[in-house]
């Protein structure tokens, strides 16, 4: 029988069998690595998408073979540390992906990969330390403190002793982070009813996540404000740590679980009491909707919280599908060139910020649905930093064409990176829920 591409099907996922001591095996590693890119040898369609294909190709193409047979093994560790887990590969280009029968997800096989070399102690320190996000920030966001890592951040000759020290690129514009944390200083509002509709409940759990509550808690506070504008009762989830997503990327899935055992019980509880959770940071809503289901596939917990969590304008268009969102909008946005993270396209809900935002009157969306090439911590990386501007380069040019008044994505860290590469020359940088919050009129 001939050999089909692609499938009437959908794209099905297995779960991740991590606690098999098989699955750290460096010899069956290898043996799926060769298979799986073997296959991408022969198709070739995600050369676009990142370095991490590029790479392969071309450690083929360069071998003594013009084979998979002619690279050594050892060199095939460089496609596997330019893979950054955005999913698109598995998503959006793979005909192969499960059912075919072939049963290749690139994405998965790079995140065994680099568990395996966690295990056996091949990580640095800087990938340890920027994957510990809630630890950066405790530490970072202390008063006193916070001046200082904010000055050096700043500072070109400390940028290049760091440089020097940790290979966090000098030219890299990181986020500052701030001594008022975002859940301290939430002001939630409970007093509303709960009004539930046929799509949705009417009440709402923050998860805050890390970059919100460290570096930007502007974005948590404009979700509050919506939410309170559309009289919605809304709490902060009682407990929270790090969603766990960095910590997948750096393949170290003992300290996802150690993660997973503090957020599932408070998420859990809110879900019973009725509560919809609600992710600003699309990494995070990822990690609890696709991640932890399939690596902890036979807890019903999990299962519960990821039906119940919902990137914010996930949520608010289905409550307009319900007919309980407040469209009463007093101020256009003119030209918005508004960016599609990786992470939000390949939860397979739409473009619900666009629909949103094209709901306002008197405002035009730009649409950019393209990898800008930062990934969480990979882009600061001085190795990977000139990679990530060249990756971003057709999305910084499509961004600006459009002479927009505002730049925005609902990745904050993606939002900065764009900025930064389009020269900052075109518009004001806000997020989505800023935006949602000027069109309210709400200050």
């Amino acid at each position: 029988m001939a050999t089909y591409e692609g499938s009437l099907e959908a794209p099905k996922r297995h779960p991740i069998d991590w606690k098999n001591p098989d699955f750290y095996k460096e010899a069956e590693l290898f043996s799926e690595m060769d298979r799986v890119f073997d296959i991408c040898h022969g198709c070739r369609r995600c050369v676009n998408l990142c370095t991490a294909f590029p790479t392969l190709f071309d450690l083929i193409d360069e071998g003594t073979t013009g084979e998979l047979d002619g690279v050594e093994k050892n060199k095939l560790w460089e496609v596997v540390d330019r893979c950054y887990l955005c999913d698109m590969c598995f998503m959006s280009k793979c005909p192969y992906v499960p059912p075919h029968k072939w049963n290749v997800d690139f994405p998965h096989l790079m995140l065994r990969a680099k568990a395996v070399k966690y295990k056996k102690g091949k990580t640095n320190f800087r990938d340890k330390m920027l994957s510990s996000t809630d630890i950066m920030g405790k530490l970072a966001s202390i008063p006193v403190v916070v001046q200082a890592v904010n000055a050096s951040i700043k500072a070109p000759t400390a940028r290049k002793l760091i440089e020097s020290m940790l290979d966090i690129h000098a030219k890299r514009e990181l986020p500052e982070y701030t001594a008022k944390k975002f859940r301290p200083n939430a002001k939630v509002n409970e007093s509303f009813a709960v009004i539930n509709g046929e799509k949705t409940t009417g009440k709402v759990a923050i998860y805050s996540t890390c970059y919100v509550n460290y570096n930007e808690p502007g974005i948590g506070h404009d979700l509050i404000e919506i939410l309170n504008h559309n009289e919605i009762p809304t709490c902060l989830v009682e407990k929270e740590v790090c969603c766990g997503m960095p910590k997948l990327e750096l393949g170290d899935l003992e300290a996802v679980e150690k993660l997973k055992n503090v957020n599932i019980p408070n998420l859990a509880k809110l879900v019973r009491e009725g509560y919809a959770i609600i992710m600003s940071v699309p990494s995070c809503a990822l990690m609890f909707k696709q991640e932890l289901p399939l690596i902890f596939p036979d807890d019903k917990d999990i299962k519960l919280i990821a039906e119940a969590t919902f990137d914010p304008f996930e949520y608010l268009m289905l409550r307009n599908r319900d007919g309980l969102l407040n469209i009463n909008f007093k101020q256009s946005l003119g030209n918005v060139s508004y960016h599609i993270p990786c992470h939000l396209r390949v939860q397979n809900i739409g473009r619900k910020t666009k629909d949103m935002l094209e709901m306002i009157p008197g405002t035009s969306v730009n649409v950019v649905e393209r990898c800008s090439g930062h990934d969480g911590t990979w882009g600061v990386k001085s190795e990977y930093f000139a990679d990530s501007m060249k990756i971003g380069k057709p999305v910084f040019k499509q961004m600006a064409e459009s002479d927009p008044d505002y730049i925005s994505s609902d990745c904050a860290i993606a939002g900065r990176h764009i900025y930064q590469g389009m020269g900052k020359s075109v518009g004001v940088k806000q997020h989505p829920l800023t935006l949602l919050r000027i069109a309210y009129g709400l200050t």
